[in-house]
């Protein structure tokens, strides 16, 4: 437990990262769980991997939320295959080499930051794939001269990459990155609409709230590992590890155990001083290794934890198979595709967009986790702007957001 001034440092702490997880929710349309889970895995001291195509606000995620740290040595760095350990850890000193002595220089180097954003990080050389491991692993870097090893301060680092690992060397990276993070290109209508119109309209200043680099440390060094894990949340983490296993889905003990500590950062960043069953959300960003047994892994983790959320999924289902149907009818008549939606389509949209709704509102009323819930709802969306431009013929500037 927390004792009375930790309390209020934490309080203080946790508010002020609320803040940032919303600020930057609303700045990146489409990316609230995106941000809080980077938020979460930060706090636990853990690295995080953005997986998705091109374009679509990694970086810019990364360096917006690591750039709200005050007093935090920030590093990035665009990976390839030909990358050098000392171009990451520290170059040498050429004035001191030209002196018959061999140092490096480790300023604004991986080796003394706190935070770091590392693009494409499965193109890591293999030059410099072990010093990679040992600072992702134990923040440590053994310097070319065979000096010493060197402590890095690092408290986390978020990772970001177009796809998946290829190979056996940029694998054990992978390995290593707890929490993975699935992002797509925008599909709800409106914010591709609100997206366009932030590119010729004058910016106004954001809110820009930030936390100090030494209460962020008190945050991951004490404050989380203070949270209390409550028994019901051990028979639940164990009742879904047993359910996956029967899907023939094994993650390694060392991952669960690593996962607790996301489930503590979780009830530490909303304020509340033990694991409560709506943190085990996150499990659904650690427990896959492909992005095909993603959705399976949700559906364990939310039947668990969230009737609302796996209700939510149910109708992504009906959703993405009226979206099949509507590929299939492709080149089919307008009087086809007008029957077809009057028929079956339009109904069943509209039942779900209400029904999403519904499902929001008492999910959000008890406290519950609405992630999935507004993931599925813009989803909807997308499918309704489809089936009314594609299907209708009716102009997309005149499509509504409504369901």
């Amino acid at each position: 437990m927390y004792a009375h001034d930790d309390m209020h440092s934490a309080q203080g702490t946790a508010q002020a990262l609320r803040a940032i997880t919303d600020e930057l929710s609303e700045r990146f349309y489409e990316r609230a769980d995106v941000v809080r889970t980077l938020v979460v895995t930060l706090l636990a001291g853990q690295h995080s991997l953005v997986l998705g195509p091109p374009g679509t606000a990694k970086s810019e995620m990364a360096r917006e939320l690591t750039g709200r740290i005050e007093g935090a040595s920030y590093w990035e760095i665009l990976l390839s295959k030909f990358t050098a350990p000392t171009r990451m850890f520290g170059p040498i000193d050429v004035a001191a080499l030209a002196r018959g002595e061999y140092r490096q220089v480790y300023d604004g180097r991986a080796t003394t930051a706190h935070v770091a954003f590392i693009d494409e990080i499965f193109k890591c050389s293999t030059a410099a794939l072990n010093e990679t491991l040992g600072f992702l692993n134990e923040r440590i870097y053994h310097p070319e001269n065979g000096g010493e090893p060197i402590r890095c301060p690092l408290i986390g680092a978020i990772t970001a990459s177009n796809e998946l690992p290829g190979g056996e060397d940029s694998a054990a990276i992978y390995d290593r990155l707890l929490v993975r993070i699935e992002v797509g290109y925008l599909a709800d209508p409106s914010n591709f609409a609100a997206l366009v119109r932030s590119a010729v309209s004058r910016p106004q200043a954001p809110a820009r709230t930030t936390v100090e680099l030494a209460a962020l440390q008190h945050a991951v060094g004490v404050g989380v590992p203070a949270v209390d894990v409550p028994d019901t949340i051990v028979d639940a983490v164990c009742t879904l590890r047993a359910a996956l296993r029967r899907k023939e889905l094994v993650a390694s003990d060392r991952r669960w155990r690593q996962a607790v500590r996301l489930l503590q950062a979780s009830a530490y960043l909303d304020g509340r001083p033990a694991v409560a069953e709506t943190d085990l959300s996150v499990l659904t960003h650690v427990l896959w290794n492909s992005p095909a047994e993603r959705p399976t892994v949700e559906r364990e983790v939310l039947h668990l934890v969230n009737p609302d959320a796996k209700e939510a999924l149910d109708l992504a289902d009906t959703i993405d198979e009226l979206e099949t149907q509507l590929d299939a009818m492709a080149g089919q008549s307008r009087e086809a595709l007008s029957e077809w939606v009057i028929k079956k389509a339009h109904n069943r949209l509209a039942m779900a967009g209400k029904r999403l709704e519904k499902l929001r509102e008492e999910a959000a009323g008890a406290g519950r986790s609405t992630a999935t819930i507004d993931r599925v709802a813009v989803r909807q969306r997308a499918v309704r702007a489809r089936v009314l431009t594609e299907a209708l013929g009716m102009d997309a500037s005149m499509v509504q957001a409504q369901p």
